[in-house]
């Protein structure tokens, strides 16, 4: 059966492929993240869209690896009589009338036979589009969408397939060039194809070659950047969150949630592995999508945007995919768009603080726009709300969600403090304190000893890690202690923590989830700010084992079934662990935004 972790990331920061490790293309969405799948089998089976690149001996060995810095994945596969290696990339196109994914078969010792099967079937394998042969190659055209296969080999068509066997011998390069451009237009030329797996692997090189990282985990963290960057939808400077939908949480379960768009919750710790690496212009562009994004009546701020910050992401579903390993239903949208999640505004106002921190100007309209979503959270933080894990049960105090609140006021208060920015901080200092005295009154268990998810409520969440991480408590207040203890009594399991317990359904949902590895990645962080620096290292050695064999991390991970789970990669994972690698190697800490806030304002001013 497969398995998540059995797949490679390749990109062009448009969109991206899956590639398995049997060297299947089996997701791809062209021309952006959201768009509909060409290649759909990640969620159903080949029938459903697939390009298959391998030996023609299926007892062929197969190794694979990212050449380094790079993200050009190499599927290497070996026989007797010879070895070839299958290289693919998408060079970055130049907007999004035409992208490539370009497939090279490059002959490395004898003679190896190969073998390609190709489906293509769009709109997320709902249609078989009509095939026409070509000189070198086919053209599959449906609606709106036009692909071209071009190639030297010669392909068979036939029952819906296209196939072909050759031969490589060593030395040699064997080309496969899929091109999509829109079907009303003449297709593009065709370039040299190993000349563009030149260029963009220096594109690579020289970007990686940015990132100021010095410590004891480069190669963990370079591809963890790589991976980030390959996230990034870089005609707005979104980042998607994962460049799949309805990957489960739970084999064979129904928490399948479309992924492939940008969550306002993401930002600040987004900003903080961008800004401490050296990518400013991503930061920027980053920040800079956050302010069109937000643009408008506070009241109708929403946790995620589309990709160019589009609004409406109605969720439906894919009745004729049965889903990844029988999890139905398959999601395209996410209904969690139109829910009130208090924590967005403080995000929001956090990241536009720790821009400033790190050297990104401030515009006069970034920061009337932050007044203007301080003066609307003033009137609402009151209200419960769905929560950080867009719970779709019913609405509650959740702990969490007030402390982001918290942090917008704390957050706005030391930018004008620091930065001699007007407003009226004694109202904002007020409201602060008022949301401080709420939460220890009304979110603290005593009896327990532990803050708790929400008001009322009596079981922990791996969220509340950011009370002592934002600056609300310090690390060595007993609360701070106390809940620490609760979470891994009650959350952790083999080194790795849930979100929340599932048991009781007051999240509306049926089944069981994975544990979030972002969680267990905060879990260091705490232990490093309360001196447990011992336990912070082996459990950041313990998640790193976690990883497939080229570094990537999906959303959750089944320790029983040893299997990861969830949309993958997932970039809050990955962010999670380039700010935990940077507060572990001693650096200046972008780690779990610890943006002191006001105590931090005092030292400066």
């Amino acid at each position: 059966m497969r398995r998540i972790e059995d797949y490679g990331l390749i990109g062009n920061t448009h969109s991206a492929a899956l590639v398995s490790r049997s060297g299947s293309i089996d997701w791809l969405c062209l021309p952006r993240f959201d768009s509909g799948a060409i290649f759909a089998a990640l969620l159903g089976d080949e029938r459903h869209g697939s390009w298959q690149l391998r030996a023609k001996d299926r007892e062929a060995r197969i190794f694979r690896r990212y050449r380094p810095g790079t993200a050009i994945l190499e599927t290497r596969f070996e026989t007797e009589m010879g070895a070839a290696t299958v290289i693919d990339f998408m060079p970055p196109p130049a907007d999004n009338s035409v992208n490539e994914v370009i497939r090279l078969v490059r002959g490395d010792r004898g003679v190896i036979e190969m073998a390609t099967t190709i489906l293509f079937r769009l709109d997320y394998g709902r249609l078989v589009p009509w095939l026409q042969r070509t000189a070198k190659g086919i053209f599959a055209v449906a609606g709106p969408d036009a692909v071209r296969l071009y190639t030297p080999v010669e392909l068979d068509n036939r029952n819906l397939t296209t196939q072909a066997e050759f031969a490589v011998h060593a030395g040699e390069y064997v080309p496969f060039v899929l091109t999509w451009f829109p079907s009303h237009r003449q297709p593009p030329a065709v370039g040299d194809a190993v000349g563009l797996m030149d260029r963009v692997e220096r594109f690579w090189r020289d970007w990686s070659a940015r990132s100021t990282y010095q410590g004891p985990w480069n190669e963990v963290v370079e591809r963890s950047l790589i991976t980030l960057k390959l996230l990034t939808y870089s005609p707005s400077g979104g980042i998607v969150a994962a460049p799949t939908t309805s990957l489960p949480e739970s084999l064979g379960g129904s928490r399948n949630w479309d992924y492939r768009y940008c969550w306002i919750r993401d930002a600040t710790l987004t900003l903080y592995a961008f800004l401490t690496s050296g990518y400013h212009d991503e930061a920027i562009a980053w920040r800079n999508w956050l302010l069109r994004a937000a643009a408008g009546s506070p009241k109708d701020l929403q946790i995620m945007y589309g990709l160019h910050g589009e609004q409406r992401l109605q969720e439906f579903t894919l009745d004729w995919l049965p889903g990844f390993g029988g999890s139905a239903p398959v999601r395209v949208g996410n209904a969690a768009f139109s829910q009130l999640q208090l924590d967005v505004y403080g995000e929001l106002i956090g990241s536009l603080h720790a821009a400033r921190r790190y050297g990104i100007d401030g515009s006069e309209a970034a920061w009337s726009l932050a007044s203007v979503i301080v003066e609307h959270l003033a009137r609402i933080w009151h209200q419960p709300d769905e929560g950080i894990w867009e719970v779709r049960g019913s609405a509650r105090h959740f702990v969490h969600s007030k402390l982001m609140a918290w942090v917008a006021f704390d957050r706005m208060i030391a930018s004008a403090s620091i930065y001699g920015l007007s407003g009226p901080l004694e109202r904002w200092r007020r409201i602060r304190d008022e949301i401080h005295a709420d939460i220890c009154r009304n979110g603290f268990n005593a009896e327990r000893n532990t803050f708790v998810q929400y008001y009322g409520g009596a079981t922990v969440d791996a969220a509340l890690l950011f009370i002592p991480l934002v600056g609300f408590l310090p690390p060595d207040d007993p609360r701070v202690l106390g809940t620490v203890t609760a979470i891994e009594r009650d959350l952790l399991n083999n080194g790795l923590l849930r979100r929340y317990d599932t048991d009781d359904g007051f999240d509306g949902l049926d089944g069981d989830e994975g544990a979030f590895l972002a969680c267990s990645f905060w879990l260091c962080d705490v232990y490093h700010l309360c001196g447990r620096d011992a336990d912070a290292l082996k459990l950041f050695k313990h998640l790193l084992g976690f990883a497939n064999d080229l570094g990537l991390l999906s959303e959750e991970y089944d320790p029983c079934g040893v299997r990861q789970l969830g949309n993958f990669p997932q970039a809050f994972s990955h962010v999670a662990l380039i700010n935990t690698a940077y507060a572990l190697s001693g650096k200046d800490n972008a780690a779990a935004q610890r943006a002191t806030g006001e105590r931090d304002a005092v030292r400066q001013v």
